[in-house]
């Protein structure tokens, strides 16, 4: 007989066939176990120290799964799941890899003991991916975007399973105030990444936290004699430095006459004079610029009457352009009337904790905001700075797709009910995996039960008996862990994210099955 021919590298860890789809479900169960308690308003906090020894306190799934280092591949392409899932819609990190967990668990046994083909399985998948967003699709209503009250309902049921709870009403306030603020009514777009910028400002309390209809940049003046207070002021925004522009490359300059010396530091001063005369020419009362400012343009710079800030960030210049209708120039030279922003109310430099910061803001349409988030440590400002973007992209989310599903776990149940109704008409083997995705959904309302430390065999039971009987509105009281009707509890989600959830959840449990042979060729150091 032969002696096998070796191919692939000896050192190589490789595993085929069913063992390799086994142990990618094994991976997908144990990353949808470590983030399970973290549904709910019952959630639980995880600690999590990273290499560099900073803190992370959070209840949030993406926030856990960014700071765990996982070896597996599976693992791996899981925690892709809840990145995918914030970017796209920012919420519902935690129960997309519960569901696609969950999807893989139920999935296992008609793999492994019945030996179907994982092709068929992930046709049934598909089937009932589409059936259950046509459900989704049912169960949800439209909602009024000019109705505040019933937005600030929304995102409070958003953030109700975050830290920030306790806080929730201020909480809703400024994520609905940021995004109405930047909100373009022309066309439509929203752009919180970009204009909303979030000033963490440790000491004070979290009720002291608010949105400011303007930039606040942690910046003082550049020359304490500068007006620190400017009542409707003209800003002009600059690109360019306001200094002695130097060679390009290294210049070296021989002088025979001692005269001659004197007039070059001469022209440098000219040089820096004739900026300064350019930009004051158009009156303004605040400049600022990315690049510095040197001391020479300061003086004059103060002798007209300006107040100078230096080395903002691009982002925050952006910023200032919207608030202040100012155009931002590169070149001293081409300033120009229409350049100069005359939109804002207010230029003011405050002392708050131990920094100065300087506001501008009080524009009547701004375009762009900060929220300034007070509270006792940097822990619970970065986690309440986490559970504000979530609360933002939901509001987002709504504004752009006004239309909300019931939360606390109805939604899925519906899905569930009415997918274990069409399985029992399918033919042939197909309708095992259908009904695997009817059962995987009922995982969501379950973990809600036992997380409210219920008894989830008779309150999943109740529940389900209510949903047969139509009452697609019935979910579970996360606090209580009992069967609640969500119209008179008052949570709702957006459609968007429950639509997502599911069809990421559906798409990573198939391609997950795809997959017939792992090679982990990691080279270790010889």
């Amino acid at each position: 007989m032969q002696a096998p021919v070796v191919v692939m590298n000896t050192q190589q860890e490789r595993s085929q066939g069913r063992e390799a789809q086994v142990s990618n479900i094994a991976a997908a169960k144990a990353v949808a176990d470590v983030i399970r308690t973290c549904l709910g308003p019952k959630a639980m906090l995880k600690m999590l120290l990273d290499p560099m020894g900073g803190l992370v306190l959070t209840n949030d799934g993406h926030a856990i799964l960014r700071e765990v280092d996982v070896a597996h591949p599976a693992a791996k392409s899981m925690i892709e799941l809840s990145r995918t899932q914030d970017e796209e819609v920012g919420d519902g990190t935690t129960s997309v890899i519960i569901l696609a967990g969950e999807i893989l668990a139920q999935c296992a046994p008609y793999l492994v003991e019945k030996g179907i083909h994982p092709v068929v399985i992930i046709r049934a998948l598909k089937t009932a991916l589409a059936d259950a967003l046509q459900v989704i699709d049912e169960v949800s209503r439209p909602i009024d975007t000019e109705n505040e009250p019933a937005m600030l309902q929304l995102i409070k049921a958003a953030i109700g399973t975050k830290y920030v709870n306790m806080w929730s009403q201020k909480m809703c306030q400024l994520a609905l105030k940021a995004v109405t603020t930047v909100r373009d009514p022309a066309s439509g777009e929203i752009d919180t990444k970009r204009y909303v910028r979030v000033e963490k400002i440790p000491g004070g309390e979290v009720t002291d936290s608010k949105v400011l209809r303007g930039v606040l940049l942690n910046k003082d003046v550049v020359h304490p004699k500068m007006t620190r207070r400017v009542e409707s002021p003209r800003v002009v925004l600059l690109d360019c430095p306001l200094e002695y522009k130097k060679g390009e490359s290294q210049t070296n300059i021989e002088i025979t006459n001692e005269a001659d010396w004197n007039r070059i530091l001469q022209i440098e001063e000219e040089q820096v004079k004739a900026m300064c005369e350019q930009i004051l020419a158009v009156s303004p009362t605040v400049v600022i610029t990315e690049k510095g400012v040197s001391d020479l343009a300061q003086h004059y710079l103060l002798r007209g009457g300006c107040s100078v800030l230096r080395r903002v960030k691009k982002s925050d210049n952006n910023r200032l352009a919207r608030v202040t209708g100012a155009t931002i120039v590169n070149r001293t030279s081409d300033l120009k009337e229409s350049d100069v922003g005359t939109k804002c109310g207010l230029f003011n430099v405050e002392l708050i904790g131990d920094e100065y910061f300087t506001s501008i803001g009080d524009a009547t349409d701004p375009g762009a905001c900060t929220v300034i988030l007070r509270g006792g440590s940097k822990d619970i400002l970065n986690e309440i700075d986490r559970n504000l973007q979530d609360a933002m992209a939901v509001t987002r989310n709504v504004f752009l797709s006004p239309s909300l599903s019931p939360g606390g776990g109805a939604t899925e149940m519906a899905v569930s009910v009415r997918l274990a109704e069409k399985s029992k008409q399918l033919e042939g083997i197909q309708q095992w995996p259908y009904q695997a995705v009817a059962d995987a959904m009922e995982c969501i309302p379950r973990t809600l039960i036992q997380n409210a430390g219920g008894d989830p065999i008779r309150v999943l039971s109740q529940l389900r008996a209510r949903h047969s009987a139509g009452e697609h509105t019935v979910g579970i009281n996360g606090d209580s862990g009992k069967v609640t009707d969500m119209v008179e509890y008052g949570i709702w989600e957006p459609e968007v994210i429950k639509q997502q959830s599911i069809k990421t959840a559906i798409e990573s449990a198939c391609l997950l099955l795809r997959v017939d042979d792992i090679v982990s060729g990691v080279r270790r150091q010889e």
